[in-house]
C-alpha cells in the first residue's frame, strides 16, 4: 500500500491539472464543483462553475435565489433535478446550519441530493477527513490494478471497491491521495485502450499481466433506453417579437422548466402520420432533432402551424423574445433556437 500511494501521489504532482476547486477548502465551492462535474466534463464544467460562483458567491445567496433563476443558470447541463437539489440543500444549510456547511460525513449525507460519493468528496477535500472518494475513475483504476471482475454496479461490487479504496487511502493525506487516484483514472488509466507502456503502475497492474485491461471494469446492468417522440409547435409573432411557451409541471424530465407546446407520440411513424393528416394546417417543419439523456433518447420536430386547435394551449404564456434568457429552457429547445433564427423570422 505505501508503494501504491507514493506512485499515485508522485504521478499526480507531476501531471495534475490546475483546477479552481483544487485551490480551495471552501466546502460550498467543492460541493458545487462535484455536482457540476457529475453532469459534464471538466472543460465544459469550468465555465458553469465560474458562472455559478459569480452569480451565487455564497451559499446564502444561492438559497435566496428563485428556483427558475437557478434552473436558467444551470441550463445546458441537463438532469435538472440536480439543480433543484442544489438549491434545496443551500436552503437546508442556510436554515439549519446558519449557512455553515457541516463537516461531519454523516451530517453531510443527510443533506438533500448528496450521496456517498459526494459526501466523501466534501469530507476529504474540504475537511481532510479520511474517506475514500470512489468515482468512475477510481473504479476503473482499482479494477485494473487488482484485476477485479466483480460488477461495479452491483451492491457487492460497490461494497468491495469502497472497502479496497479505504484500505489504500493515505489516511494522513486523504485529500491529496483522493485527488491523485481520481486524476490518474481521468488522464492515465482511461477508458478503452490506455497507454499502458508509460504507466507507472505497469508492473503492479494485474490486468496488464492478464491482458484484461480493455475488459475492465465490468458492469452488470445495461441501462434500458426509452425512445420518445415529440412534435413541438412554435408560435413566434415577428410584429411584437413574442413567443409562446408553457411551463412543465408534471413529474417528468425538465420539471418546472419552459418549452413549446407539444404532442408526444409512440413512434416516428405515428408522428409522421399525424403530420400527414394535418398537412393543410402545418406551414413549416424543421429537421428532426435527436437529444440523448441518460435513460431516454428524444426525437423531436418543430413546426409552424396555422390551426392552433390541434395543440392544447390553455396553459401557455406569451413572452417577449428579449426576456427569453430569464426562462429556463431544456437544452433541446435552446439548441433549436440557436440554430433556427431563420425558422422564426422567415414567413412560411
Amino acid at each position: 500500500m505505501p508503494e501504491f500511494q507514493s506512485v499515485i501521489i508522485s504521478w499526480y504532482q507531476e501531471n495534475k491539472r490546475d483546477l479552481p476547486w483544487r485551490r480551495t477548502k471552501n466546502p460550498y465551492f467543492i460541493w458545487l464543483s462535484e455536482v457540476i462535474l457529475q453532469q459534464t466534463r471538466v472543460v465544459q464544467g469550468m465555465s458553469y462553475f465560474e458562472k455559478f460562483l459569480k452569480k451565487y458567491p455564497k451559499i446564502e445567496i444561492l438559497a435566496a435565489a428563485d428556483e427558475q433563476e437557478v434552473l436558467a443558470t444551470w441550463q445546458g447541463l441537463g438532469y435538472y433535478s440536480r439543480a433543484r437539489n442544489l438549491h434545496a440543500t443551500a436552503k437546508q444549510i442556510t436554515n439549519n446550519f446558519n449557512g455553515i456547511f457541516p463537516s461531519d460525513h454523516q451530517e453531510i449525507l443527510k443533506l438533500k441530493g448528496i450521496g456517498e460519493y459526494t459526501a466523501a468528496a466534501i469530507a476529504a477535500f474540504a475537511f481532510d477527513k479520511a474517506h475514500a472518494v470512489v468515482d468512475g475513475n477510481v473504479f476503473r483504476v482499482l479494477s485494473r490494478v487488482f484485476n477485479l471482475n466483480i460488477p461495479i454496479d452491483s451492491t457487492e461490487g460497490k461494497k468491495q471497491f469502497t472497502y479496497l479504496a479505504n484500505e489504500l487511502l493515505d489516511k494522513n493525506h486523504p485529500a491529496l491521495f483522493n485527488q491523485a487516484i481520481m486524476e490518474f483514472g481521468a488522464l492515465q488509466c482511461v477508458p478503452g485502450t490506455p497507454n499502458c507502456e508509460i504507466c507507472p503502475l505497469l508492473y503492479q497492474c494485474e490486468a496488464f499481466k492478464s491482458k484484461t485491461v480493455t475488459l475492465l471494469p465490468v458492469k452488470k446492468v445495461k441501462t434500458k433506453i426509452r425512445n420518445r417522440y415529440f412534435l413541438y409547435f412554435v408560435q413566434f409573432n415577428p410584429q411584437n417579437q413574442t413567443l409562446l411557451l408553457r411551463q412543465k409541471t408534471e413529474n417528468d424530465i425538465w420539471k418546472n422548466m419552459f418549452e413549446f407546446p407539444k404532442i408526444e407520440f409512440d413512434s416516428t411513424e405515428k408522428m409522421q402520420e399525424f403530420c400527414g393528416q394535418n398537412m393543410d394546417k402545418i406551414l413549416k417543419t424543421s429537421t428532426e432533432y435527436k437529444h440523448i439523456l441518460s435513460h431516454q433518447h428524444l426525437y423531436a420536430q418543430f413546426i409552424l402551424c396555422s390551426d392552433l386547435s390541434i395543440f392544447q394551449l390553455e396553459d401557455c404564456i406569451e413572452i417577449q423574445m428579449s426576456e427569453l434568457g430569464s426562462y429556463p429552457l431544456p437544452r433541446l429547445i435552446d439548441r433549436f433556437l440557436e440554430q433556427n433564427q431563420d425558422f422564426l423570422m422567415e414567413k412560411p
